[in-house]
């Protein structure tokens, strides 16, 4: 598996989506799409790759229902293989030779301010490309609310793009909301630190570190365990808290934007989302 730490600080910061599912089609110029933001309009500029009126619906869902920002000038960069991709990731987001060489190897997607790079390989449409489309430009959104990157935790900017793309999946009627909870209810009992009835949050919290773990423990139990936890939140809280802790991290550290937001410190969430994932856990065991 790939070691971040052999990897330079460019990725250490980038919100990365790893690798589910694959396919490819050909590349096409440029377009635009409409992001009404609270009243204004954002140009969203698609560079490369077809299907771009599934971004634009994407970037309709996200600013229009959902309230989510997205910088004027934003791009979505679509390749169209995994070199182009490789290529595209020192080129458009100014990573290192050694850095893209690796994280090409594993990832599908990357967010940074401003744009979003996506491997084409999921061009070919369906509820997975969507998902991808939806994660990274919610990511955008996080570092718009935030004033940049890498301020929040990391396992709540993961849970949060996961929860946001199924919304819009749902939207589209490419997905339910629902059937995924159930799924990543299922599925995060394979989870290894919640198999041994711990959450770890402080090891999920930086970039760094969420790459190691995820790796590590298993990608895709470790996105469905962030994106419970992000459920947790928004079931409690609305999703309008899950904004505001966002756009607290302008002027707060991590922790005292949570505790605002959400009115519970980090380690007492971490104790209450524990109790109550595996109350819920165990009864899909039961059902």
């Amino acid at each position: 598996m790939v070691q971040l730490s052999r990897l330079g600080p460019a990725l250490a910061l980038a919100a990365v989506t790893v690798l589910l599912l694959g396919g490819g089609t050909a590349r096409v110029a440029p377009s635009t799409a409409a992001a009404g933001v609270a009243g204004t309009t954002a140009g969203v500029q698609v560079i490369g790759g077809p299907r771009t009126e599934d971004i634009e619906r994407i970037v309709d869902i996200l600013t229009q229902d959902l309230g989510l920002p997205l910088p004027a000038g934003t791009r979505v960069h679509v390749y169209t293989t995994r070199e182009a991709f490789r290529r595209g990731l020192v080129k458009d987001a100014a990573m290192g030779e050694e850095g893209a060489d690796e994280l090409a190897a594993f990832a599908i997607g990357i967010a940074r301010p401003g744009r979003a790079l996506l491997n084409g390989r999921l061009a070919g449409g369906g509820g997975e490309w969507l998902r991808l489309v939806a994660h990274e430009l919610t990511h955008v959104a996080q570092f718009e609310l935030a004033g940049g990157e890498g301020r929040a935790e990391q396992w709540l900017a993961e849970g949060m793009a996961e929860h946001v793309a199924f919304q819009a999946l749902e939207r589209l009627d490419e997905g339910s909301l629902a059937m995924h909870r159930r799924v990543a209810l299922v599925r995060v009992q394979r989870q290894p630190a919640f198999a041994h009835g711990r959450l770890d949050l402080s090891t999920l919290g930086s970039p760094r570190d969420f790459t190691l773990r995820h790796q590590r423990e298993g990608s895709v139990e470790t996105y469905h365990l962030t994106f419970l936890l992000a459920d947790y939140l928004i079931e409690r809280h609305g999703f309008g808290a899950m904004v505001e802790y966002f756009s607290r991290l302008k002027r707060q550290p991590s922790e005292a934007a949570f505790l605002s937001a959400f009115g519970d410190s980090i380690a007492t969430f971490e104790t209450q989302a524990l109790a109550h994932l595996r109350s819920v856990t165990a009864e899909t065991r039961q059902n």
